[in-house]
């Protein structure tokens, strides 16, 4: 049965609700009311992307449109997917298991309609009647490659395609365990990719009927695609039309436009700029106190909350009251927690949620100068701390195993 009802998912101020909790508490409801932002994880994904294999498969149709590097519709095809010969359909079949790869939360992006995008004429809307039908319409499909086509940025050559799939999703055991024969939904879907078509490099090539090699002739190749979305997102293995899942080949470059224009949703902030909005908020909230000390604080706090779902598949997702539940875990005095509110919302901003992933570094804690790096393994910043020596701020490491300079054992220090 499809989700008929968003799912909302913003924790109540923590002086409302979180006034008797320990700060682990505040994390803990603060994730659990999470859950559904990043619902669509790893094992729905791979359950779709099974789907694109000649067993399985159930793709009912296959169209798209080949435009220039003039935004000029160049060709379109439609026809029925299982018609398709079998070596281009394994072609088919691999763009679209790509269009669903990456990391989540960076490559793939798991984005909420607003409500005024479900009403007549809206995004989400218009999304919904082109998969009902079942890509039949000639007129919606036109609609939805002049909507891509008029937002979609990019240099070159592209083809856009288009799926639809009606998947008859079995049953489970309490144990994860597929019943085949039990079955309580159809999810119904498409999934548009864009994909760059580029010339073949230059080359010789072997002729085998003529035993000679040959200037290799150029062709137009399609590659794996820059751009894609599942809709409705597959969240809790059921149909969410209130939700997409977007995948963007570059985490860097989301396309925003294209997210605004054809999707209507909010565009997230990506991987990389999460991460600078967190460290700017770090120096805004500590100010004059932002010290080696306090950052390996808030660090170890982080540290902590990596170690509690290290098991769990899902990307742990921070709101603004959760990070500022970390903040005030590390040690940060009342003017600086009184700071914290206003430097969130215009550092991050303040409905803006964070992924544990893009601003927390599993590799290792890194403190530079202009001419000295030291890098220190996450679980260990507590070998690490500042001290005044002689009159000069140090940096010092406790050295509690043998030491190696460039690759040679040091017996003494």
């Amino acid at each position: 049965m499809e989700t008929q009802k968003k799912v909302t998912s913003k924790l109540k101020s923590p002086d409302n609700t979180g006034r008797n909790r320990t700060g682990k508490e505040n994390l803990l409801v603060g994730q659990l009311k999470k859950e559904r932002i990043l619902s669509m994880i790893k094992q729905e994904i791979n359950e779709i992307k099974k789907l694109f294999t000649e067993r399985n498969c159930s793709i009912t149709r296959i169209c798209g449109c080949y435009v220039d590097g003039g935004k000029n519709k160049k060709t379109e095809l439609k026809q029925a997917f299982l018609a398709l010969p079998e070596e281009e359909m394994f072609k088919y079949f691999e763009i679209l298991h790509k269009s669903l790869s990456g990391t989540i939360g960076k490559n793939l992006l798991n984005l909420e309609f607003p409500l005024e995008s479900e009403s007549e004429g809206g995004t989400q809307e218009f999304l919904l009647r082109l998969r009902d039908s079942k890509l039949r319409d000639d007129a919606l499909l036109e609609q939805f490659y002049d909507r891509i086509i008029e937002s979609y940025e990019y240099v070159g050559n592209y083809l856009i395609l288009l799926i639809h799939d009606a998947y008859d999703v079995p049953g489970r055991t309490k144990d994860g365990a597929e019943m085949e024969d039990a079955s309580d939904e159809v999810y119904e879907y498409i999934l548009a990719c864009i994909c760059p078509v580029d010339l073949s490099k230059t080359g010789l090539s072997y002729n085998a009927e003529e035993n000679t090699f040959q200037n290799r002739l150029r062709d137009w190749v399609v590659g794996m695609p820059d751009t894609a979305f599942l809709f409705p997102a597959f969240n809790d293995r059921s149909a969410d039309i209130h939700s997409t899942l977007y995948y963007s080949k570059n985490a860097a470059d989301l396309k925003d436009d294209f997210i605004d224009k054809v999707l209507g949703c909010s565009i997230p902030l990506p991987a990389d700029c999460q991460k600078e909005a967190f460290q700017a908020l770090v120096e805004e909230v500590l100010g004059d106190d932002c010290s080696v000390e306090a950052i390996k604080n808030i660090h170890e706090e982080l540290t902590e909350i990596v170690q509690e779902h290290k098991e769990d598949p899902d990307p742990v997702v921070l709101d603004k009251n959760t990070v500022e539940t970390i903040f005030a875990k590390s040690g940060l005095d009342d003017d600086s927690m009184e700071a914290f509110d206003q430097c969130y919302d215009y550092t991050v901003g303040s409905d803006t949620e964070l992924l544990l992933d893009n601003i927390y570094s599993s590799r290792s804690f890194e403190v530079k100068t202009q001419v000295v790096t030291v890098k220190v393994n996450p679980d260990r910043t507590d070998l690490v701390e500042t001290k005044l020596i002689d009159g000069r701020r140090c940096l010092v490491i406790d050295l509690q195993e043998s030491a190696e300079v460039n690759g040679i054992d040091v017996k003494h220090m």
